[in-house]
């Protein structure tokens, strides 16, 4: 991330110097997530299935970076969204997992991540009433990780794959300083699914360039093949502030 950061801002002032009429972004949300499903199994075709939901909910600590750049009716934006969760459980029986048997009772670290790296380009049509609406396409990038731990035994799967996504947007403005955001980017497959959906309330600060924005996220998906059985949903309260320049 600290060589990307330069290279992003770089680009960002590059495009508006040469567009009067373009400007870009930055966003950052912080927020508390808790998972109501999360369950594993490694590989998908003969591991033991087990729920990391089942041993804690949460609230988890997360965060995401969005930076943009918009020009008449297109926009661009990169998100960096990383999510990982380290439990400390014991099973009620023996799990097999990547073809090692974790045994019963016995203290096991549980880690989860899910980082998620993406570029969506969204056109926006001329406004419909009171809306704005906006659909385009978005590229993912997954970095995924399951690891167990127990003494003297750990295990761990990684998965690093593209995803593509349709990006579907809507906003309406509800006076002078506040708004309402739809914002999701999602698509289903029969090789499974992904969906990260935010329904914000906004707020422009006066006399700035600044917008604070809160409200509920969403993200929700898995894959089910002979590798691999992993679907898992995340529920988000989040915060968050958006510089326009």
């Amino acid at each position: 991330m600290r060589q990307i950061r330069p290279i992003v801002f770089s680009l960002l002032c590059f495009f508006t110097a040469i567009n009067a009429q373009a400007s870009s972004f930055i966003s950052v949300e912080g927020a508390l997530a808790w998972q109501t499903m999360n369950d594993q199994a490694i590989p998908g075709s003969s591991g033991t299935r087990f729920s990391l939901s089942d041993i804690k909910g949460g609230p988890f600590a997360a965060f995401r970076a969005y930076a943009g750049y918009a020009w008449d009716q297109h926009e661009i934006r990169v998100l960096y969204a990383p999510l990982s969760v380290d439990l400390d459980t014991s099973f009620g029986a023996p799990v097999n997992f990547m073809g090692r048997t974790f045994a019963a009772n016995t203290p096991t670290s549980a880690f989860y991540k899910f980082n998620s790296y993406r570029v969506t380009y969204t056109y926006f049509p001329e406004p419909s009433g009171e809306w704005k609406w906006g659909w385009g396409f978005t590229g993912k990038i997954r970095d995924a990780e399951v690891k167990l731990s127990q003494a003297g035994l750990s295990e761990s799967k990684t998965n690093v794959g593209f995803v593509p996504l349709l990006n579907l947007r809507a906003s309406r403005s509800l006076s002078d300083a506040w708004g309402f955001r739809f914002d999701m980017d999602g698509l289903a497959a029969p090789q499974g699914r992904a969906f990260d959906i935010a329904l914000l309330f906004e707020r422009k600060i006066s006399q700035t360039n600044l917008t604070a924005f809160g409200g509920y996220r969403t993200v929700e998906g898995g894959a089910d093949n002979q590798e691999v059985y992993n679907f898992a949903w995340f529920h988000f309260l989040t915060l968050g502030l958006r510089g326009d320049f």
